[in-house]
């Protein structure tokens, strides 16, 4: 495909009839707004333009490993101020698919930071210890900076006795600026896997489109006037198309071009970064 600065599978009059609708903007976070600990240059401007259009936007991310409070306060960190109902993490996913789909479990065993861990206390959850004889009602694997290979044993033992197992995202690693990799949710639950043949009964965040739904259902509006912004192919994008939103692809962090040029079907948009993406909608508007 041809690419410079953006691409698109539509023409251009369609790309703008749909940029025209979109009254939200979902923002994965690492590898799009910011990479690491570093804030990209142009995600401020990007923010105070979309309140300029009167389009909203909240933060999704599938990285369990801070509190919504701790994520807060990190991004006011990087110069970002924003309200606990403008984020949007996979633990609380969790925690309230857990409420919804089993309302029962109260007694979970949590592979994931202590921060994490702080969150479904809060919840009301009692968390369990590595103790082969006191069985949790489930099993919650997440990204877990602090996981230990006592902890890893207890999760596979637990799975492989069949305890209600859910995982609260299925990405393979985290988008970092250090050199190392970052092995994340997704790569665990393949551990366990391997070793009990026990694959999670649910995978919770993207791409469960009800991390979409959910701000259609607070904010009134329909699935095709909120915009995926995002940085991996197989979470951010594809939460867009489960839930029938515009998904925009960013090259800002994990995923290259030329991954991105062999992908079928095709992102809505592939742009360099979300700066791209926000003279598309400035674009739209003008017309």
């Amino acid at each position: 495909m041809e690419f410079n600065r953006y691409h698109s599978p539509f023409g251009h009059e369609e790309l703008m009839a749909k940029c025209r609708k979109i009254k939200h903007v979902a923002l994965d976070m690492d590898g799009t707004i910011y990479l690491g600990s570093k804030l990209f240059p142009f995600t401020l401007g990007f923010l105070k333009d979309l309140e300029e259009m009167g389009i909203k936007y909240s933060f999704l991310t599938n990285n369990p490993t801070k509190s919504v409070a701790d994520y807060l306060l990190k991004i006011e960190k990087l110069g970002i101020k924003a309200t606990p109902e403008e984020m949007y993490t996979s633990s609380v996913a969790a925690i309230d698919y857990l409420r919804d789909k089993m309302p029962e479990a109260r007694k979970l065993y949590v592979v994931g930071t202590p921060s994490m861990e702080e969150e479904f206390r809060n919840a009301g959850f009692e968390l369990m210890p590595d103790d082969p004889g006191q069985k949790p009602d489930c099993l919650v694997v997440a990204f877990d900076t602090t996981l230990t290979y006592p902890k890893l044993c207890h999760a596979s033992w637990l799975a492989a006795e069949g305890i209600p197992y859910i995982a609260t995202n299925p990405d393979r690693v985290c988008p970092t600026d250090l050199k190392t990799v970052l092995v994340d949710c997704g790569s665990l639950c393949a551990c366990i896997e391997h070793a009990t043949g026990r694959r999670p009964d649910a995978v919770i965040g993207k791409p469960n489109p009800d991390m979409l739904s959910g701000i259609c259902f607070r904010e009134g509006l329909k699935p095709e006037e909120v915009a995926m912004c995002g940085d991996r192919i197989y979470t951010d994008v594809a939460t867009a198309r489960n839930a029938g939103s515009l998904g925009v692809l960013v090259l800002s962090g994990e995923t290259t071009l030329e991954t991105a040029m062999k992908s079928d079907p095709q992102p809505d948009i592939t742009a360099e970064s979300i700066a791209e993406f926000c003279e598309l909608l400035k674009e739209a508007r003008k017309e």
